[in-house]
């Protein structure tokens, strides 16, 4: 689903997304009507623009989290601005990528998105990763023992708040990608959270984010 208030840039998106192989199930020009059609169009994705007429894009992400949580936002912003970018993130946004970006950058960020993957624009994901350390301040070392994950789980939890992509976390410990994806769903089901910005945010509370020297199943 494609939200933005602009028609010319709102078609321009679904546009490329169609001719890419997505299916655009919706558009919406405002927060409200995205707020409404989302339960019934179900997206796996959800392209948000922050500025709307009616309500802003985090509150919209907020909102999104009522209606219809499996939706994987992502930010598709003029912004590049601290604050907004840790909103969105802090609202539940798995992305948050700048209106700058080349066409191919924005259909490999909705690809990526849609698999579970945290994805910014660079310069970015450094940002929110600092910001969520700086709102933990843990001890080093309070996560040693996570008990209720494997130490592959725990493993590729560190690799996961590090910023690495699923690719390249299969790569680093010759898995299939869609193990390591089994494996993020397993963890996300464990500690009841649901996507992977709470996946970074949990590893950072539990000082969890140093290279792991697990190399167990």
């Amino acid at each position: 689903m494609v939200v933005d208030d602009h028609p010319m840039w709102r078609d321009a998106v679904a546009r490329d997304l169609t001719e890419a192989g997505y299916d655009v199930v919706a558009t919406a020009a405002d927060g409200t009507q995205a707020l409404r059609i989302a339960g019934a169009a179900r997206p796996d994705v959800v392209v948000l623009d922050l500025q709307l007429p009616d309500m802003s894009g985090v509150e919209v992400t907020r909102g999104l989290q009522a209606v219809y949580p499996a939706a994987h936002v992502l930010v598709l912003s003029a912004s590049g601005e601290q604050q907004d970018v840790l909103d969105a993130v802090k609202a539940g946004a798995v992305g948050y990528l700048l209106k700058s970006a080349a066409r191919q950058e924005f259909l490999d960020a909705v690809r990526r998105t849609a698999s579970g993957d945290a994805v910014f624009t660079p310069g970015l994901a450094a940002l929110v990763l600092g910001e969520f350390r700086r709102l933990s301040e843990v001890p080093a070392g309070v996560g040693k023992g996570v008990p209720q994950l494997s130490e592959r789980e725990t493993e590729i939890l560190r690799m996961v708040a590090t910023g690495m992509s699923y690719k390249q976390i299969a790569t680093r410990l010759v898995l299939s990608h869609r193990t390591v994806q089994n494996h993020v769903q397993n963890t996300l089901g464990k500690l009841q959270l649901h996507n992977r910005v709470e996946l970074v945010r949990y590893a950072i509370e539990h000082g969890l984010t140093g290279e792991s020297e697990s190399s167990g199943d």
